[in-house]
């Protein structure tokens, strides 16, 4: 049983005997990844869980009622799967799963891929016997000799040759990267957008567009708008304006033509961003706690982003964008450092953890 999949590739040989490996994702009932993980060929299930905290008392009182029915699911599943290891990382869906795979004594790694540990993960790491961080600068957080620096699992076409021509070909762009013609910036806020990036960046799109090929993730929710300011741009420059809710399978190339990368700072930035080798402008989620910024400030620490607050956006992200563009040693720079924080056999470093872990 495992609460989130690294990748059957990596995880595959951690099975402890010689029959094939069996592998559950636990997810919430009603969540987004359920897609996902059944086009790959895992098996999902889901169970009941909710939020506790910063609740009022009724609403509390709903997600303990919810929390203890997650529970009961996950002390069902715990006892007919009957799993070697437990690797969760995190979030209210793993509480109840990861409390019963304790109580059944089942050993539990936890992986923590942001920075700065949540409340969740805090709780959740008193209970396993070992805990994955994707920086040292998070080992401080738990027990001594309890944490390993493993890296961030990137999917493994960021982790082979680069080949941004290649990349940009498949994604219908005709620029050239850097050194040999225009350049590709990436504007991405997540599966759910961000709508005061959107908002900046639709706001200065003329500006940005006489710089660089713009390729916007805009969310579903903001989708529609923006293809509406799109669709109101001359000709000429409406070719250079890409716009997408959402992309999965063509990300990796997304990354790869970029020459820049405006973000959020979520936990994927830390693995996805230096795998590819990309300078980003990292504007951390305001209602995130302080874990988005702890990432942030990881990547502007090491010389691989730039930090702008999300109350500044609107005077700020654009204007930093167009400089960034505008000075390619700078880039470079950043690019290298990025490169520099790269841990690219992650995935392998978290599946040797698991196999020793269940065996």
């Amino acid at each position: 049983m495992v609460t989130y999949l690294i990748g059957q590739d990596e995880l595959h040989p951690i099975s402890p005997v010689s029959a094939p490996l069996a592998i559950c994702w636990v997810g919430s009932h009603n969540g987004m990844e359920k897609t996902l993980v059944e086009r790959n060929g895992i098996p999902f299930m889901g169970i009941a869980a909710s939020g506790v905290r910063g609740r009022g008392l009724f609403q509390a009182v709903q997600g303990m009622i919810t929390l203890a029915r997650g529970f009961a699911q996950a002390r069902r599943l715990i006892s007919t799967f009957r799993p070697s290891v437990v690797f969760a990382t995190g979030g209210y869906v793993c509480a109840p799963v990861v409390l019963a795979a304790w109580l059944a004594h089942i050993p539990i790694l936890i992986y923590l891929p942001d920075v700065e540990p949540g409340l969740t993960i805090r709780w959740l790491a008193r209970l396993a016997q070992r805990v994955a961080v994707t920086t040292a600068a998070s080992v401080r957080y738990f027990e001594p000799g309890q944490a390993v620096v493993t890296g961030y699992p990137v999917r493994q076409a960021l982790c082979m040759h680069h080949d941004p021509v290649s990349a940009r070909k498949r994604l219908g762009l005709t620029s050239q990267p850097l050194g040999g013609g225009e350049q590709v910036l990436l504007v991405m806020g997540g599966s759910q957008g961000a709508r005061s990036i959107n908002r900046a960046i639709c706001d200065g799109i003329k500006q940005l567009l006489v710089e660089a090929q713009v390729i916007h993730l805009t969310g579903r929710r903001d989708v529609e708008w923006v293809r509406e300011r799109r669709a109101a741009l001359p000709e000429a420059l409406r070719a250079r304006y890409h716009v997408y809710d959402y992309l999965e399978e063509e990300m990796t190339d997304a990354l790869l033509a970029a020459d820049l990368v405006v973000s959020r700072a979520g936990a994927s930035t830390l693995g996805e961003l230096p795998a590819a080798g990309v300078p980003s402008i990292l504007v951390p989620y305001p209602y995130a706690g302080a874990h988005q910024w702890a990432n942030a400030q990881f990547l502007a620490g090491a010389g691989a982003a730039v930090i702008v607050p999300d109350h500044m956006v609107d005077s700020q992200l654009v204007p930093t964008a167009v400089s960034l563009l505008r000075d390619a040693p700078r880039r470079e720079a950043m690019a290298r450092a990025a490169r520099g924080l790269a841990q690219l056999d992650a995935a392998e470093r978290i599946a040797r953890e698991l196999k020793e872990l269940a065996s």
